[in-house]
């Protein structure tokens, strides 16, 4: 087995492709003072492991650690694991794409594990829907990126059990949720194709993308152009 900083080494290696051919942050951005909601500390902290900041560290000085300026913030971290660490960059005008951390580079996915324990591709963090315009362009992201965002989580997953049981405990709360607002949950399957899943029975089936809800901030805009499948 690597070493864990080896392992973030070839995480990275794996994890290069960017979501879309749009530059999402453009979009996202006029609701929030010209900054992107997911480079913003104010709407998302990034949490990495210890190793994958000591590797981020040894790459250069995009990021530090964040300190919380507010009791929300010191809420939101209290409960973090003891080897996590809380970053912040110098902003999204000074990112460097190869120093991005995994969180990063995911947003706004997370592996979607079933209740049979199956990984079985990549939903969203709806708590973000109002302010994310990729969560109301689903159909933009690229195959590329499911299968390498996978891979990514899979050679993580397997080098660490507590990570596999957020994600999977972070899946039931979304199974719970969608299931109280009677929606589909979306999922991008393990070869970018599009699928559903009932939200009482958790069934998983076939889609078409515009089946999944477009929040109310975006639902007045013409849908994006769907990326080759």
């Amino acid at each position: 087995m690597p070493s864990t900083i080896a392992l973030y080494r070839k995480i990275f290696d794996t994890f290069q492709a960017p979501v879309s051919r749009y530059d999402c942050g453009r979009k996202c951005a006029p609701l929030n003072d010209g900054v992107p909601v997911c480079c913003d500390t104010g709407h998302a902290i990034p949490l990495v492991d210890k190793h994958e900041w000591l590797l981020l560290k040894s790459r250069g000085d995009l990021w530090r650690p964040y300190r919380a300026r507010d009791a929300q913030a010191k809420e939101e971290l209290a409960d973090k694991h003891r080897d996590c660490r809380a970053i912040e960059c110098k902003g999204f005008r000074h990112c460097e794409r190869d120093n991005r951390s995994m969180a990063c580079r995911a947003f706004p996915f997370f592996p979607y594990i079933t209740r049979e324990d199956e990984l079985v591709g990549l939903s969203v963090f709806w708590d973000f829907a109002d302010r994310c315009w990729v969560q109301s362009n689903l159909q933009i992201v690229e195959p590329a990126f499911v299968r390498e965002c996978i891979a990514a989580y899979e050679l993580l997953f397997d080098n660490d059990k507590l990570e596999r049981d957020a994600n999977r405990e972070h899946s039931a709360a979304m199974r719970r949720a969608f299931t109280r607002m009677d929606r589909v949950i979306p999922l991008l399957g393990r070869k970018g194709e599009y699928l559903a899943i009932e939200p009482r029975t958790h069934k998983i089936r076939r889609a078409h993308w515009r089946e999944y809800a477009r929040n109310d901030t975006f639902k007045d805009e013409k849908p994006a152009a769907p990326a080759k499948r």
